[in-house]
């Protein structure tokens, strides 16, 4: 006994030699004095993951179909580089990662920009971020809105360029931009399509200001915005939004208008009715956008959006209506977990588009909906 004794003493004063001789040889991946640096980074991974049903009726046309669906994925850095400096920087793989011939970023890197604090009241950014379009629906990330309408739904929202924002007041804050109004150049992006007076511009320039604002301790917030852009020579788009939010313990009430006059379509909606090789001009585009969210229960909360769009043409002569469209998103969360951000959502996407008799007449289409219910989770995932 006393000699097995002795044999586990020995063995075990061995291996702690042998364990301490080790770990004095190796080094850490990550350096003590480094460890300090990890603070000042986070690091995100957002899920969005659904099934689907969906169906399609128009003129004679009707479909159906069942598929899973990876909505949204996406992997964010930002870090405090200095008490002054901050970057950012956001990959959505949903996003084709072909390189743009403009900015020289794929379209999946949404985010890479950096954040000078220049003064107590004054932030200058630098990169590709996102414009500073006002309204609510904007102001969602993708992740969390399951449809868009119409205008942001086909609107380029994450470009390159330079921003400022001013904190006024406590309670006030305004942001202006210059940024590129697109990523690709002029051939890339329009290719052979030729119209009346589009030519190339010295700079596709875009000029976006907006205003935050809070009253009433909070229970009421705006955010309105104007921009002024151009795709090509001389010819540009106008385009304003104004977003107000009123909200209590439970509830949240928010309603966009949106207003976009463009001289040259660049939402495609109208150049799509009017078919392939044609740029639509002189197009206007008029939206409301309302979105309820009501907390039930510390689990539960259910929201409802509604929207309508409306696109004319040729709207400096005659002003043609050309369609507009509706619809309806009643959305039910549960939250599992108190301290963590994890919802499954069963939702109905209803979305109806309505074409004038004018448009009936002189195009190649019809009216008709689409009708979707969507089961899933969301995951705004934060890893460090």
């Amino acid at each position: 006994m006393k000699k097995s004794i002795s044999l586990c003493l020995f063995l075990a004063f061995s291996l702690i030699g042998f364990s301490q001789e080790n770990d004095s040889l190796k080094k850490p991946i990550i350096p003590a004095e480094k460890v300090e640096l990890l603070k000042n980074i986070n690091i995100t991974f957002d899920l969005r993951m659904e099934f689907q049903a969906y169906t399609f009726r128009g003129g004679d046309n009707y479909y159906n179909g069942l598929q899973f669906e990876n909505g949204f994925t996406a992997l964010g850095i930002s870090a405090k580089l200095h008490d002054r400096l901050y970057f950012n920087f956001r990959n959505r793989f949903n996003n084709t990662s072909d390189v743009q011939s403009l900015d020289r970023l794929g379209s999946n890197i949404e985010l890479a920009y950096v954040d000078l604090k220049l003064s107590p009241s004054f932030n200058l950014l630098l990169g590709k971020m996102t414009a500073f379009f006002g309204g609510y629906e904007y102001e969602f990330s993708a992740r969390d809105v399951l449809e868009y309408n119409d205008i942001y739904g086909n609107a380029l929202a994450f470009v390159t360029g330079a921003g400022l924002t001013y904190q006024a007041f406590e309670n006030h804050k305004f942001g202006l931009q210059i940024l590129n109004s697109r990523t690709m150049h002029y051939d890339d992006l329009y290719g052979d399509i030729v119209a009346e007076n589009i030519q190339e511009p010295d700079w596709p320039v875009a000029f976006v200001g907006n205003w935050r604002g809070s009253f009433f301790d909070g229970k009421l917030e705006t955010i309105y915005s104007f921009s002024h852009s151009y795709e090509v020579r001389d010819r540009g788009t106008t385009f304003f939004t104004i977003g107000n939010k009123y909200k209590n313990d439970r509830l949240s009430l928010m309603y966009d208008f949106h207003y976009s006059y463009e001289e040259v379509d660049t939402k495609g909606i109208m150049s799509r009715i009017l078919g392939e090789d044609q740029i639509a001009e002189d197009v206007r585009y008029v939206e409301n956008w309302l979105r309820a969210e009501y907390r039930i229960s510390p689990k539960f909360k259910g929201l409802l959006t509604l929207m309508t769009s409306s696109t004319y043409d040729n709207v400096k002569t005659t002003t043609e209506h050309i369609r507009t469209s509706y619809g309806m998103i009643p959305t039910i969360y549960y939250s599992p977990f108190k301290d963590f951000d994890f919802r499954f959502y069963l939702a109905y996407i209803g979305r109806y588009y309505d074409y004038s008799d004018y448009a009936l007449d002189n195009f190649d289409e019809s009216s008709y909906n689409k009708n979707e219910v969507r089961i899933g989770f969301i995951a705004p995932l934060w890893l460090l």
